[in-house]
C-alpha cells in the first residue's frame, strides 16, 4: 500500500470518528456516582432493624401536649428560617433554566422605523425619508462536549441541595421549637417548685419566732430561718426571667413579636415527658433519612458536573449563526423601494494558547469534587455520632428517674419528721432547715433531670433526620437527580 493511499485512509478514519463523536454529542467529563463508605451494622445501644423514610413520623405527638403540637403545626408554616430555605428553592430552579439555555437556538427578531432628512443651506437633499427595517437573528453554539449538559447537570444537582437545605432548616426549627418549649415548661416547675418551697420556709420562720417569743429558741435560729427565706426570694426573679426569655424566643420562632405568647405559655402545664418508642434505626439509615448528608451528597454531584464543564471548555466549539435584515426606504417624492439583506454560517472556535488557565480550571474543579467528597463523609461520621451519643444519652439520663423520685420522697418524708420532732422540742432548727435545703435540691435536680430526658428525645429524633416532612409534602415533592 503507497504512502499517499495510507495517508488518505488514515485521515478518512480519523473524519469518520470526529463526524462519529460529533453527530451522537460526547460528554465530557466523569458522571457522578453515589459515594459509599463502610458503617456499622448497627449503633452501639440501638437495634438490627431499620427505619426506612423517617421524614414525616410527628415523634413530638408522643409527649401528649396539645399546645406544643399547634405551635410546631404553626411554626412550620411561619418560621422566617424555613420560608428563607424555601424561597432559595425557587431560585435553583430558575437556575436549572438558565444553565441548559446556552445549548438551545436563540433567536431575536429586531423592528425599527426611522424618519430622517436635512435642514440649512448646505442641504444635499430635499424632503424626508422613511425607513423602515428589521432584523432576525438565529443562533445556536452546538453543544458537542457537553458543557452546557454539564452544567444544567450541576444546577439540577444544585436544586437537589436546596430541597435538602429547605429540610434541614425545618429540622433546626424543629429542634430548636421543641427544646425552647421544654426549657420554658422547666421553669415554670421551677418557678411552683419555689414558691412552694418559700411557703414551707415562711411557716419554719413563723414557728420560730412562736419559740422565741416562748423561750424555746435563740435569736440565732429566728436569722437562719429568715436567711433561707430570703434566699429562696431572690432565686425566683431569675427563674422568671429565664421562663420569659424562652417564651419570647419561642414567639420569634414562630415569626411573631416576642411578647405576643407570653399569656399562652403562663398558663400552667406540666414538664413534657416523652411516651413513645426509642427508634433509632440503623446508620446506613442516616444518608437517606438526614437532610444535611443528602445536601453535601448533592453538592458532590454538583461539583463533579462542573469537571466537566470546565473540560468542555479546552475542546473547540462549534456555532451556527445567521440574520435576516428586510428594509423599506421612501424619499419625498419618489417611490419606495425594499432591500433585504441576510448571513448564515458556522463559526468555529479553538483554545491554543491562554496561558494554562483552562486547564487550571479543570484542576480547580477537581479540588473542589474531593472537598465536597470529604465534606459528605464528615457529614454522615457526624451524623452517627450524633445518634449514638443521644442514644447514650437517653438511656442512662433515664436511668437516673426513677432514683430521683425516691430522692425527693425520703427528703419529703425526713422534713416532715424533722418538724414534728421540732415542734416536740427533740430536734434543733437546724435538722428542719437542712432538710428544707435537702427537700428544694432534690426537687430541683429531679426537674431538670425531666427536662435532659424530654431533650435527649428530641436530639436523637432530629439527630436521625426526623418528622420534617407532612405527608402531602413528600407526595409532591420532586425528586432531584443529577441528569
Amino acid at each position: 500500500m503507497s504512502t499517499s493511499l495510507r495517508t488518505r485512509l488514515s485521515s478518512l478514519r480519523y473524519a469518520a470518528s470526529l463526524i462519529t463523536i460529533l453527530l451522537t454529542g460526547c460528554v465530557s467529563g466523569p458522571d457522578h456516582v453515589p459515594p459509599q463508605m463502610p458503617l456499622p451494622a448497627k449503633f452501639e445501644e440501638g437495634g438490627n432493624k431499620s427505619n426506612g423514610n423517617v421524614a414525616t413520623p410527628e415523634w413530638w405527638t408522643a409527649y401528649r401536649d396539645k399546645r406544643l403540637d399547634g405551635l410546631v403545626a404553626h411554626g412550620l408554616s411561619e418560621n422566617l428560617d424555613v420560608l428563607q430555605a424555601l424561597e432559595s428553592i425557587n431560585s435553583a430552579s430558575a437556575n436549572v433554566t438558565v444553565a441548559g439555555a446556552g445549548g438551545l437556538p436563540s433567536l431575536t427578531v429586531d423592528a425599527s422605523h426611522i424618519l430622517s432628512g436635512e435642514k440649512g443651506r448646505l442641504r444635499t437633499t430635499v424632503g424626508t425619508t422613511n425607513t423602515t427595517g428589521g432584523e432576525a437573528s438565529l443562533s445556536w453554539l452546538l453543544d458537542f462536549f457537553g458543557q452546557y449538559r454539564r452544567s444544567r447537570e450541576s444546577a439540577i444537582a444544585s436544586l437537589g441541595a436546596a430541597y435538602a437545605t429547605a429540610d434541614n432548616a425545618r429540622l433546626t426549627f424543629l429542634k430548636d421549637l421543641v427544646e425552647s418549649y421544654i426549657d420554658a415548661r422547666y421553669f415554670q416547675e421551677r418557678i411552683a417548685l419555689s414558691r412552694a418551697s418559700l411557703k414551707s420556709r415562711q411557716q419554719t420562720y413563723e414557728l420560730t419566732q412562736l419559740q422565741l417569743k416562748a423561750g424555746a429558741a435563740s435569736r440565732l435560729d429566728v436569722v437562719q430561718a429568715e436567711g433561707l427565706v430570703q434566699s429562696t426570694k431572690s432565686d425566683i426573679p431569675g427563674l422568671e426571667k429565664s421562663f420569659t426569655e424562652s417564651a419570647h424566643h419561642i414567639a420569634t420562632l414562630l415569626g411573631m413579636p416576642a411578647s405576643s405568647l407570653m399569656g399562652e405559655l403562663q398558663k400552667s402545664a406540666g414538664q413534657p415527658v416523652f411516651r413513645g418508642d426509642l427508634r433509632a434505626g440503623i446508620p446506613a439509615d442516616l444518608i437517606r433519612n438526614r437532610p444535611d448528608i443528602r445536601k453535601a451528597e448533592r453538592e458532590l454531584a454538583a461539583a463533579v458536573a462542573d469537571i466537566g464543564a470546565a473540560e468542555a471548555q479546552l475542546y473547540p466549539s462549534i456555532s451556527l449563526s445567521g440574520s435576516i435584515s428586510p428594509s423599506w426606504v421612501k424619499s419625498s417624492g419618489a417611490s419606495g423601494a425594499s432591500l433585504t439583506s441576510w448571513s448564515f454560517g458556522p463559526s468555529l472556535s479553538l483554545p491554543i494558547f491562554d496561558g494554562g488557565t483552562l486547564r487550571a480550571n479543570v484542576e480547580i474543579e477537581k479540588s473542589d469534587a474531593r472537598t465536597q467528597y470529604l465534606a459528605w463523609k464528615a457529614a454522615v461520621l457526624n451524623g452517627v455520632e450524633e445518634v449514638e451519643n443521644a442514644l447514650t444519652a437517653v438511656r442512662r439520663d433515664t436511668q437516673t428517674l426513677e432514683p430521683l423520685r425516691r430522692q425527693v420522697q425520703t427528703a419529703q418524708e425526713s422534713l416532715a419528721l424533722s418538724t414534728t420532732s421540732y415542734k416536740d422540742g427533740a430536734s434543733s432548727l437546724l435538722d428542719i432547715l437542712d432538710a428544707q435545703r435537702t427537700v428544694s435540691d432534690a426537687q430541683a435536680s429531679l426537674a431538670a433531670t425531666v427536662q435532659q430526658v424530654a431533650k435527649d428525645y428530641v436530639d436523637l429524633y432530629v439527630a436521625i433526620g426526623a418528622g420534617y416532612l407532612e405527608p402531602k409534602q413528600v407526595a409532591s415533592k420532586p425528586t432531584a437527580k443529577s441528569g
